[in-house]
């Protein structure tokens, strides 16, 4: 008589439920799989850390559904060389994939605990190719601009013409934006004379704030 298969894994079945969502980056896949998204999520919600949902995290924020992560990481369509502007630090977990799959991660973070929060986890993790910003992510980052990459993690309201201005041409920025509780992801892809957008569909992010907080 043959043996029973052994069980899934958790984090077998969340790659196995993202492979069936349409994300096929292998790269991408094994990034997921090496990132234990445990170490970024709140004692209190550890038990779901390996769910496909988003969990709530200090500050009033989340961390992101790992399909919605994987969707928006995959829509770069990163590669090795690439330097990386992040909007939106938050946990840490968007970064940390970023990470594994790009030179450089210049991150952005209006709450200065999330911030130093995300950094201890990052270097947990030995990653050393994160820099890290406490500013307004509506600025961007003039200073090291231009970017190959731009990913914001908050919903922007209109079209982000100040983080264009900081993306290459043939770059790549991924932003949900909308105003209402649901937005449209859109991928930018600027051009010479201007930029071409593409609708990714549906999702739910907080609103990008301006200014920086005083305390998460």
């Amino acid at each position: 008589m043959s043996e029973a298969p052994l069980p899934e894994t958790r984090i077998e079945r969340l790659l196995a439920s993202l492979k069936a969502q349409g994300i096929q980056d292998e790269k991408l896949l094994h990034a997921m799989e090496y990132t234990p998204r445990d170490l970024f999520v709140p004692e209190l919600f550890l038990d779901r850390s390996w769910e496909d949902s988003a969990i709530p995290i200090a500050a009033g924020q989340t961390i992101s559904q790992p399909y919605i992560v994987a969707l928006m990481t995959q829509a770069l369509k990163l590669e090795g060389r690439h330097r990386v502007l992040e909007i939106g630090t938050g946990s840490g977990y968007q970064t940390a994939i970023l990470s594994r799959l790009c030179r450089y991660v210049y991150t952005i973070e209006r709450y200065r605990s999330l911030m130093l929060e995300a950094e201890i986890r990052h270097k947990r993790l030995m990653m050393e190719n994160i820099i890290y910003r406490f500013a307004d992510g509506w600025d961007g980052w003039p200073e090291q601009a231009p970017f190959d990459r731009i990913l914001v993690t908050a919903a922007l309201p209109d079209e982000p013409l100040p983080l264009l201005a900081q993306l290459k041409v043939k770059g790549i920025m991924v932003a949900p934006q909308g105003r209402g509780s649901v937005q449209r992801l859109l991928r930018y892809t600027r051009t010479p004379e201007a930029y071409e957008v593409e609708d990714l569909g549906e999702v739910r992010f907080v609103p990008l704030i301006e200014g920086v907080a005083k305390d998460a």
